[in-house]
């Protein structure tokens, strides 16, 4: 008989986590008590005459499949030799006012953070799986944006206002994915939806001009993989998932990137002070460019998103098995982003990844608080209204955004590693393969190649750097501090 594994109190771990991390996991009284007051809102007569009725056209949503909180729809048709393309943003500022109690509770927290065991919502969940829910079927308000896009990818034409939508089918990033690239059968709403699956390969064709364009442009193509734990009724952690990134997933990306530099964009170009998404030139690019040397490349000495870009295509053609992983040492070395004020004389940085000047957040405002703020001020754009914020009202949420962003990557790393630890500690004294993801003066870090799991090298550690490739054992685990170290072998 095998080791038991040892089960921690998730729960427990993950609610004392976000505490400790400067979250609220509880609504408050004021809270509950304007939810009470909360009716859905009248959809179709007697709407705001500034609302268009879109629930005649073919909108669709593809997220994962555990999602309730569903922010947006899509929805696209030919327009001459390229295309049409609407994205529906849930209406969450229609029920939560600037300055209300949920507002107040959301402006402080900034984001849901989600953990294996519980997912702790920004919005109360009457809201964010209900209510603002862009659910398969309801009658919801939302935040049109709408774009043309040419055949080759280029976006013109934006326009921003409020819709009357309907989403007909809520698909999910496996089953969507594996059809798209011939891995599986037709998602099943395609058997009951007219003009559903020609629908979605209209959205994967505008995608791919969109995604191309970008990369032409030096957008990097990282393979992003999500570590996901699975636990089983018990609680118990029953294995570590990687979702990789699927041709799915790239439409979503595409038309949210498209989406939200068009609206960014849009605001810059009427003065609305807004939130800008930036994720600077890295700092390490020496060592990105010391990385690209020992794989016989050569970067320049300046940080150059479209050499990169260049870089990593050639080596996702050279070496497709061990793209992944030289993905994730480039995302450590490029760092996270972080939130900055866009106003009238303000010259900011745009998004190095993502090859883009203009990008803000704006697509995901049951989830993200910068993205409720963004709605607020394309709504003023688009009603000739005053601005919502000020300058220093959004330098001060963006300072507060950055914190608990912040703040929520390390309860969810911390929460990924209570999960591997736990499942982890039946193999002490094992040997895995692993790459370096951190080397900080408290010690190096390690990413086992599988399963998925992190953990600091505690004996051997010297002289590594990221992106190396190492022959780990593991000594110990310590599943309700999710530590989990290792020696090199």
């Amino acid at each position: 008989m095998g080791k038991q594994q040892h089960t921690p109190d998730l729960h427990r771990i993950a609610r004392e986590a976000v505490r400790d991390a400067g979250f609220d996991p509880d609504f408050p009284a004021d809270v509950a008590q304007e939810l009470e007051g909360l009716k859905e809102l009248e959809a179709g007569a007697g709407q705001d005459a500034g609302v268009k009725d879109l629930r005649a056209l073919l909108w669709s949503s593809i997220d994962n499949k555990e999602s309730r909180d569903l922010d947006q729809v899509e929805y696209v048709e030919r327009q001459g030799e390229g295309y049409r393309v609407l994205v529906g943003i849930a209406d969450v500022d229609a029920y939560v006012p600037k300055g209300s109690a949920i507002d107040r509770h959301a402006a402080a927290n900034t984001v849901s953070v989600y953990t294996p065991a519980e997912v702790f919502p920004m919005l109360p969940l009457r809201l964010s799986t209900d209510l603002t829910s862009l659910l398969e079927g309801a009658d919801r308000l939302a935040v049109v944006m709408e774009l043309s896009v040419s055949k080759g990818g280029e976006v013109s034409g934006e326009q921003v206002y409020r819709g009357l939508v309907q989403n007909r089918a809520k698909m999910d990033y496996e089953s969507a994915g594996a059809w798209l690239e011939g891995r599986g059968p037709a998602p099943e709403p395609f058997k009951n939806i007219e003009g559903l699956e020609a629908q979605v390969r209209l959205q994967d064709e505008v995608a791919v001009a969109l995604h191309e364009l970008r990369r032409q442009s030096g957008a990097l193509e990282l393979e992003r993989a999500e570590l996901v734990p699975v636990l089983d009724e018990q609680g118990r952690v029953v294995r570590l998932e990687e979702r990789r990134n699927n041709r799915a997933q790239t439409i979503i990306e595409s038309l949210m990137i498209a989406a939200n530099t068009s609206m960014a964009e849009l605001l810059e170009a009427k003065g609305v002070p807004s939130l800008r998404r930036v994720v600077r030139a890295p700092e390490r690019w020496p060592l990105i460019v010391k990385l690209a040397e020992s794989l016989g490349e050569h970067l320049p000495d300046e940080p150059d998103p479209r050499a990169l870009s260049d870089f990593m295509s050639k080596r996702r053609a050279a070496d497709p098995a061990g793209y992944a992983e030289l993905s994730l040492a480039v995302l450590k070395m490029m760092g996270p982003g972080d939130y900055l004020v866009e106003a009238p004389g303000i010259e900011q940085e745009g998004h190095f990844g993502l090859a883009v000047h203009d990008y803000t957040h704006s697509t995901a405002p049951n989830r993200r608080f910068p993205d409720l703020v963004t709605q607020r001020c394309l709504k003023s754009a688009a009603a000739a209204a005053p601005a919502p914020y000020t300058r220093e009202e959004l330098e001060a949420i963006a300072a507060r955004c950055n914190l608990m962003e912040s703040a929520a990557r390390k309860v969810e790393r911390r929460m990924r590693k209570v999960a591997a630890a736990a499942m982890l500690s039946t193999h002490v004294g094992e040997t895995f393969d692993a790459v370096v993801t951190g080397v900080k003066p408290v010690g190096t870090f390690v990413r086992l190649l599988s399963p998925p799991a992190d953990g600091m090298v505690v004996k051997g550690g010297r002289g590594l750097d990221v992106g190396d490739r190492v022959r780990v054992r593991l000594l110990s685990t310590d599943p309700d501090r999710g530590f989990i170290d290792f020696a090199r072998v």
